[in-house]
C-alpha cells in the first residue's frame, strides 16, 4: 500500500529556493536526494508510488516521487538515510501545515491534490491560497 511522506523544507522562502538548492545538488548527484539521520520503518510503501510533500513556509506546496531509499553508514558510522527524489516537482492544492521536527506519514487519502495546469489562480501566492481555502473561500 503507498504512502507519503511529509517534510518541512527548512530555509527555503519558496519553491524556487527548493528547486536552486536541489539544482546545485545535482552537480554531484545524479538526482536530487535528502540525507537524513532517522531511517523510515515503512520503506517498501514509500517506494511503492509514494511522494515527498514538501511544507515551505508553512504550506505544503509540492511534491516529489520517491525514486529510492537508501540506507547508509554517516561520518561517525552512525546508521543513515538517503532519500532519493525524481527531479520534478509537482506543484499540489497548497495545505497549511503546523511545525513538527522530521518527517511524517501521510496516507494518500489525506495527501492534497496535484494541482492541475490552466485552472486558474496559479499567480495566487501558495500561503494566501491555502488561507483563502482553510476559510472556506475557495
Amino acid at each position: 500500500m503507498t504512502l507519503h511522506m511529509v517534510k518541512l523544507c527548512v530555509g527555503a522562502d519558496d519553491v524556487g529556493d527548493l528547486e536552486a538548492w536541489q539544482r546545485r545538488l545535482m552537480t554531484r548527484h545524479p538526482a536530487p536526494l535528502h540525507h537524513t539521520r532517522m531511517v523510515p520503518k515503512q520503506i517498501d510503501e514509500l517506494l511503492d508510488g509514494g511522494s515527498i510533500y514538501w511544507v515551505i513556509k508553512g504550506v505544503i506546496q509540492v511534491r516529489q516521487a520517491f525514486t529510492d531509499i537508501r540506507v547508509i553508514d554517516d561520518r561517525n558510522g552512525q546508521r543513515a538515510c538517503e532519500l532519493v527524489f525524481e527531479p520534478e516537482l509537482v506543484a499540489v492544492e497548497p495545505m497549511p501545515k503546523r511545525p513538527f521536527q522530521g518527517w511524517r506519514y501521510l496516507k494518500p487519502k489525506d495527501a492534497p491534490a496535484d494541482l492541475k495546469a490552466g485552472r486558474g489562480g496559479d499567480d495566487i501566492p501558495p500561503d494566501l491560497h491555502a488561507k483563502l481555502k482553510e476559510a472556506m473561500v475557495w
